[in-house]
C-alpha cells in the first residue's frame, strides 16, 4: 500500500486513515511522486499553477462520496474539478485534495422524450456527439472542451440562448453529494429550493454527479455567420450591429467579436495579425432559412475574410478550439452585463480593444434578450436577465513576463466598463473570485439573501468554498 506524503495538508493525515481511503475509492489517487502528476493537475489557463497534494479521479458516485467524506472527516481543503476549464481556477488548489470528476463523462440520450442524463464530468464536445446521433442538440458551450458542470452551475450561455434559454433553463434536475456526504435528487419537484440555487448558484451547495437536460431538435447542420472586418471600421460594423439586434427573431443568436485573426493554418499566412472585428450568428433551423436572414451581418462592410457557411452543429461549438488550446494561454477574464451600448461605451470598447496588450486576446459582446430575458428574476438563482449584452474582456497572452501588465490592463478597463453597468458580472467569464462578496451581492441582487439561506441550509460550515462564494450566515 503506497504512502502518500504530498503536502503540508495532507501531511497531517495519517498513514492508516490514507489506506482506509485508498481501500474505499475505485479511481485512482495520484499524488506528487506519480509520473502522471503534472499532466493531471494541468488546468485549461496556463496562468494557473496550483499544486494539490492529491488528485482523487472519481470513476463514479460512490468515489465522490468517499472524498467528501475524507475531506470533510480530516478537515482538507478541496477543490472540485470538472474539465477544468474554468478561468479562475477553481478547478484546483494547492496542497489540498482535488475531487476530479474529469473520468465520468457518460451522456446518455432518451431521443423519445428528447431527454439527456450527463454525467458531472462530461465535455460539451461529449455531449454534442451523443445527441446530434439522434438530430437532437443541448443548450451547453462554444468551446467543446467545455465542462458541462462549470458552464451550467453558473448560467450557461450557448449558441442557443435566444431560442431555448440558458443552460440552467433547460436543467429537469440534478443528482448530487452533499457536504454531508448524502446523495440526493433535486428537481423542481423533490428538493425544489437547492434545484433552484444551483441554477445558477455555483458550486457553492454540493458536487452535481450528472445533469438531467432537456434537448432541442437540431442539425445537423446549421447556418453559421463568422464574418471579419477591419478593425477600421469597427464603429460602423458595431452600431450596425447593436441595431441589427434590437428587434431579431429568437432563432437568431449573434456575437460581435474584436480579435486579430490568429497565426494558425486556417487562416491565410498574410492575414495572420490583422486587426478585425467579427459578426457571428447562429440561426436556430432550416440552415436555408438562416442563411438568408443572416446575410445581412456579411454586407456591412467589405470583409477581410468570410468563414459564414452551412456547417454541422458539431462543428459550431468546436470553432473557437484551435485557438483556446490546453495549458498554451495565460488568460485574465473580466465580464459585465450592460443594459445597452451607447456612443460612449462603444467608443471605450474600441478604444480599448485597440490598445490590447496581446495579439491573442480577444473581446466579445454577446446579444441576449430572447428566450432567456423572458424568464423572471426571481425564478432562478441566476437573478436579473434584463440587459441586452455581455461584455467579456478575455485578454490572453503567451509570455509570462506580460503577466502583470495584461491583468492590470484588464482590471483598468473592467473599472472603466462598470460605469456603465450595474456591476452584474457573469461569473463563468471571471478569472478574480477573491473579496467577492459585493460583487456576488451586486450579480444576485434580489436572490442574494435566499441563495444565503439556502446554503446555510444545505453547507452551514461552508465546506463548499472554492468558488465564487456565497457565505452561510455566521461566516
Amino acid at each position: 500500500m503506497k504512502t502518500y506524503h504530498a503536502s503540508t495538508e495532507v501531511n497531517k493525515i495519517s498513514n492508516e486513515t490514507f489506506k482506509s481511503f485508498q481501500e474505499n475509492f475505485g479511481g485512482l489517487l495520484i499524488d506528487i511522486d506519480n509520473e502522471t502528476y503534472d499532466a493531471e493537475r494541468e488546468l485549461w489557463n496556463k496562468l494557473i499553477d496550483k499544486r494539490p497534494g492529491i488528485i482523487a479521479q472519481c470513476t463514479g458516485v460512490s468515489d465522490v462520496i468517499h472524498a467528501v467524506n475524507f475531506a470533510r472527516e480530516n478537515d482538507l481543503l478541496f477543490s472540485v474539478r470538472g474539465a477544468g476549464h474554468n478561468v479562475a481556477g477553481n478547478a484546483s488548489i494547492d496542497d489540498g485534495l482535488v475531487i476530479d470528476l474529469s473520468h465520468m463523462r457518460t451522456v446518455m440520450v432518451n431521443p423519445k422524450q428528447k431527454t439527456a442524463i450527463v454525467q458531472g464530468g462530461a465535455t460539451w464536445a461529449d455531449v454534442d456527439r451523443e445527441t446530434q446521433a439522434f438530430g437532437l442538440a443541448c443548450a451547453g458551450g462554444v468551446v467543446s472542451d467545455t465542462g458541462v458542470g462549470g458552464l451550467t452551475l453558473g448560467g450557461g450561455l450557448s449558441w442557443l440562448r435566444r431560442k431555448v434559454g440558458m443552460s440552467i433553463d433547460n436543467l429537469l434536475g440534478v443528482d448530487m453529494v452533499l457536504a454531508n456526504g448524502s446523495y440526493i435528487h433535486a428537481s423542481d419537484s423533490e428538493n425544489q429550493d437547492l434545484f433552484w440555487g444551483i441554477k445558477g448558484g455555483g458550486g457553492n451547495f454540493g458536487i452535481v454527479t450528472s445533469f438531467h437536460f432537456e434537448l432541442h431538435e437540431l442539425g445537423p447542420t446549421v447556418m453559421m455567420a463568422a464574418t471579419m472586418y477591419p478593425r477600421a471600421e469597427a464603429e460602423k460594423i458595431m452600431k450596425f450591429w447593436i441595431n441589427f439586434t434590437r428587434d431579431l427573431p429568437d432563432e437568431i443568436t449573434s456575437d460581435c467579436i474584436h480579435w486579430s485573426i490568429p497565426t494558425h493554418p486556417g487562416f491565410p499566412e498574410e492575414l495572420h495579425g490583422t486587426k478585425v472585428t467579427v459578426l457571428a450568428g447562429m440561426y436556430f433551423g432550416s440552415p436555408e432559412d438562416g442563411e438568408k436572414v443572416l446575410q445581412p451581418l456579411r454586407e456591412v462592410a467589405t470583409p477581410i475574410l468570410d468563414l459564414s457557411g452551412i456547417i454541422p452543429y458539431t462543428a459550431v461549438n468546436k470553432m473557437f478550439d484551435p485557438f483556446l488550446v490546453k495549458g498554451t494561454l495565460n488568460s485574465y477574464w473580466k465580464s459585465l452585463y450592460v443594459k445597452d451600448i451607447d456612443e460612449n461605451l462603444m467608443k471605450l470598447i474600441i478604444d480599448k480593444v485597440n490598445d490590447s496588450p496581446s495579439a491573442q486576446s480577444l473581446l466579445s459582446i454577446r446579444n441576449l434578450h430572447g428566450a432567456l430575458s423572458r424568464v423572471p428574476e426571481e425564478a432562478t438563482a441566476f437573478g436579473d436577465r434584463s440587459s441586452r449584452f455581455l461584455v467579456s474582456i478575455d485578454t490572453m497572452w503567451n509570455d509570462d513576463a506580460l503577466n502583470d501588465h495584461c491583468i492590470q490592463w484588464t482590471k483598468q478597463f473592467f473599472s472603466e466598463l462598470k460605469e456603465h453597468s450595474d456591476g452584474q458580472v457573469y461569473f463563468n467569464f471571471n478569472s478574480d473570485m477573491s473579496g467577492s462578496e459585493d460583487m456576488t451581492g451586486d450579480s444576485f441582487g434580489s436572490n442574494y439573501q435566499k441563495l444565503i439561506d439556502i446554503k446555510t441550509k444545505y453547507d452551514p460550515d461552508n465546506f463548499f468554498r472554492m468558488n465564487a462564494n456565497i457565505k452561510p450566515k455566521g461566516k
